[in-house]
């Protein structure tokens, strides 16, 4: 392990969709060498039990509060590995995925510090995988774009709707309930049919997960009920139609009820 993970080195890992049984083995030991452990909010703690003999930093960032911004992290990171720790940056999800890996990765270059990275379970995967359903279909949605609706206060999301809206696209969208409305509206716009199947995953892998099925036309409707704190991601196209997921909760409750605990 050592080798793996020497001192003064930094170790940027996926924390997953936050299940502790999605972390990948490989985080799973790194976590368990660490010294010192700095970890995005939506990281919870069953998850940083595994890395209970390391200093635990929090660092996360959550709508409109943001508790360090990126360069302290950067400063933080730098400065642990500087010190001759084993640094691990937790980011939940995957670390190259909407994770703002490049900032830290080119801190620790400027600095000659040695970085790689651990990769986990983004969120489309877990919330298909709940679903019971596939991200991409042959003949059906033979493309698969993930999106942020992150944007700066008061910008609006800049992306290619039309070609987006094309039928055979599977669209996953990061941190999607604020900005539902104007997807919705700018999909439609530019020619995605209204009655395109929606699944909307709130708080995914967790026993609080909530998988909403409804169509894009509903979209905007459908995120009230969904809270401001709550870790959301739209899937929109085809493979968000419920088919096998509703058999199967007809046929198996139990089942599926046991699996969610």
């Amino acid at each position: 392990m050592d080798d793996l993970f020497p001192r003064g080195m930094v170790w940027l890992v996926g924390a997953g969709p936050g299940d502790p049984d999605l972390l990948t083995r490989k985080a799973e030991r790194l976590m368990s060498q660490a010294d010192i452990v700095f970890y995005d909010a939506l990281v919870g703690s069953g998850i940083l039990a595994i890395a209970a003999q390391a200093e635990l930093v929090s660092v996360g960032k959550r709508a409109g509060r943001h508790s360090r911004d990126q360069a302290s992290i950067d400063e933080l990171i730098v400065h642990a590995a500087h010190d001759g720790r084993r640094v691990v940056r937790l980011k939940g999800g995957d670390p190259s995925i909407f994770g703002r890996s490049t900032e830290e990765i080119e801190a620790c270059a400027a600095h000659g510090i040695p970085v790689r990275i651990c990769p986990g379970i983004t969120a489309a995967s877990a919330a298909a995988a709940s679903g019971i359903a596939s991200l991409t279909l042959r003949g059906l949605a033979r493309k698969l774009t993930f999106l942020t609706a992150h944007a700066r206060a008061g910008e609006r999301l800049e992306h290619d709707w039309a070609a987006l809206a094309t039928g055979d696209a599977t669209i996953a969208v990061y941190m999607g309930r604020v900005a539902a409305p104007e997807i919705a509206h700018a999909l439609i716009a530019a020619g995605r049919a209204p009655e395109t199947p929606v699944m909307i995953a709130v708080d995914v892998s967790l026993p609080t997960e909530r998988l909403i099925h409804g169509t894009l036309a509903a979209l905007p409707f459908l995120v009230r009920t969904i809270a401001d704190d709550d870790p959301t991601l739209l899937l929109i196209g085809e493979a968000a139609r419920p088919l096998l997921a509703a058999s199967y909760r007809h046929h198996h409750p139990e089942d599926l009820a046991a699996a969610h605990r």
